[in-house]
């Protein structure tokens, strides 16, 4: 077993400012942590199931709830906001030796870097985080290779087959403005994606209300259910190829796999979509035929995204250009709907 004492887990961060207790003898030991003006403002459940990474989620909340876990000297409950200067009491615990492999350092194309904010431009099969069979993702890679990093953390997601913009952040004052921006609907969301179907209107909107649950082998999932939670999207179509069209989606809700799912259950399955798509067209689409070329991926790309900037309150959109691999099977297509006549 391992202590907590290097805090192995806590990667967005510097060593806290109190130094741990070391152990000559590798068993755990109380740890004493001075909360910093960046870890201020978190509940105390969950900067503790951050930084204790490997214990499980159960035993975390038995050391609050015991009063083992304090704040200032005093007990606290789970709900308790953490301030700049609170000197944290964490008990001995322990996490499993087995800890999942170290994320190799790597840096992605980026948008926009700034004190407050880092957008990159994630490829597509990449993971934003590590969990359910992937060891790490774009935010574990990022924080290894920029290990004097104080704060480094996710803003919103986007699925691993998806490419396109992603907003990270680096100070937890802006993470919290960022997330008020999307809860209050300010920021602006455009996707682009090609659909198989005759797709008819200039601009469409779809409110389907989704419902997230996991399959028996714990996948997570998403359907239109008549209890599920509000979503909407808008859709715009761009250009026709035959019998698919590309199409721009603006998000005017954040629900997960909305795009892909909307879509799906209108009739018009995502090229390449292996959750919700055409299994069968999918499979036809990775090798080539005649001037159509092979195409294995999904085609959903996260193109641009406009928000207000947590310091200068300026109005900021940033675009990420459609990946080479979709702009050739699009200009394929092209070929295969000009020899057809269409």
């Amino acid at each position: 077993m391992k202590d907590l004492a290097r805090f192995s887990g806590k990667a967005p961060e510097k060593a806290p400012s109190a130094a741990p207790a070391q152990s000559t003898s590798g068993s755990p030991q109380v740890q004493m942590v001075t909360i910093s003006e960046e870890e201020a403002g978190q509940r105390i459940d969950n900067f503790l199931l951050r930084v204790c990474k490997g214990v499980p989620k159960s035993h975390v909340y038995r050391i609050l709830r015991s009063g083992e876990v304090r704040v200032n000297k005093g007990r606290i409950d789970q709900t308790y906001r953490l301030e700049a200067g609170d000197v944290l009491r964490i008990p001995p615990v322990r996490i499993a030796e087995r800890q999942a492999p170290a994320a190799p350092g790597a840096e992605f194309k980026i948008l926009l870097e700034d004190s407050c904010l880092l957008v990159i431009d994630k490829p597509a099969g990449v993971a934003v985080h590590g969990g359910s069979g992937v060891s790490y993702g774009v935010i574990e890679q990022l924080r290894a290779s920029r290990p004097d990093a104080r704060f480094l953390e996710l803003v919103h997601r986007l699925d691993r087959d998806t490419s396109g913009v992603l907003l990270l952040a680096k100070k937890r004052s802006a993470l919290t403005n960022l997330h008020e921006q999307m809860r209050d609907g300010v920021t602006d969301k455009r996707y682009l994606t090609l659909i198989h179907g005759d797709w008819q209107n200039a601009r469409q909107h779809i409110k389907l209300p989704l419902h997230k649950y996991s399959t028996a082998d714990g996948e997570r999932r998403v359907r239109v259910q008549d209890d599920g939670q509000a979503a909407h999207t808008v859709f715009s179509l761009l250009r026709r190829y035959g019998e698919y069209a590309l199409l721009e989606a603006e998000l005017k809700t954040g629900r997960t796999h909305q795009i892909r799912v909307h879509l799906s259950a209108s009739g018009f399955p995502i090229v390449g979509d292996d959750k919700y798509g055409d299994f069968t067209l999918n499979k036809a689409l990775q090798k080539a035929e005649g001037e159509r070329i092979a195409f294995k991926r999904m085609f959903l790309h996260a193109q641009q995204i406009t928000f207000t900037h947590p310091d200068s309150g300026k109005s900021v959109t940033l675009k990420a250009a459609l990946p080479p691999e979709c702009q050739r099977f699009l200009q394929s297509l092209e070929k295969v709907s000009a020899a057809q006549g269409q």
